[in-house]
């Protein structure tokens, strides 16, 4: 299959009354139809992930302070990762939205390790300020479902939806 990468200039929402998997769901909505409209006859996959610990929230950190304070309070937790999907064909008036949710265990962590991961990356561009697939084993003890999904793309899931999509 051929693609292209074709970054969306969709705003991302961050709404308190919603679930993470409704936000992720919606800003991947957001995003696939911003691109959509470009390209009304293509299949469009828009995606967002989120970070979150009990009922807070860890988007996409302001700066490195940021990105520190949230991997101090998700060390020694286990935190979820979710990510929406939209799949959409404009001209067609097909859509497609889903979302993953994988399970996520911290290693408790020093100041020293933090900060020394946080030198290794760089954390603005990620939801919770860290990358599993950037030296995730000095921070990550465990983890539970998609591994993709915590990267930012549930592989898996995408491929059963995209076999879904072409039947």
């Amino acid at each position: 299959m051929e693609f292209q990468v074709v970054p969306s200039d969709a705003t991302e929402i961050h709404n308190e009354e919603l679930t993470a998997g409704e936000i992720s769901q919606l800003n991947a909505y957001r995003k696939a139809r911003a691109v959509a409209k470009k390209f009304p006859d293509a299949l469009v996959l828009g995606a967002d992930t989120l970070v979150y610990l009990d009922t807070a929230l860890f988007g996409k950190p302001a700066n490195a302070e940021d990105a520190y304070r949230m991997l101090k309070q998700l060390q020694g937790q286990t935190h979820q990762v979710v990510t929406g999907v939209c799949l959409m064909q404009l001209r067609s008036h097909r859509q497609r939205i889903f979302s993953d949710s994988t399970d996520v265990t911290f290693r408790t962590l020093e100041t020293e390790e933090i900060r020394n991961y946080l030198a290794l990356i760089n954390p603005l561009d990620k939801a919770g300020g860290y990358a599993i697939q950037e030296h995730g084993a000095q921070i990550v003890r465990e983890i539970s479902g998609s591994f993709s999904n915590v990267v930012g793309l549930p592989v898996e899931r995408l491929k059963q939806e995209l076999l879904a999509w072409s039947r």
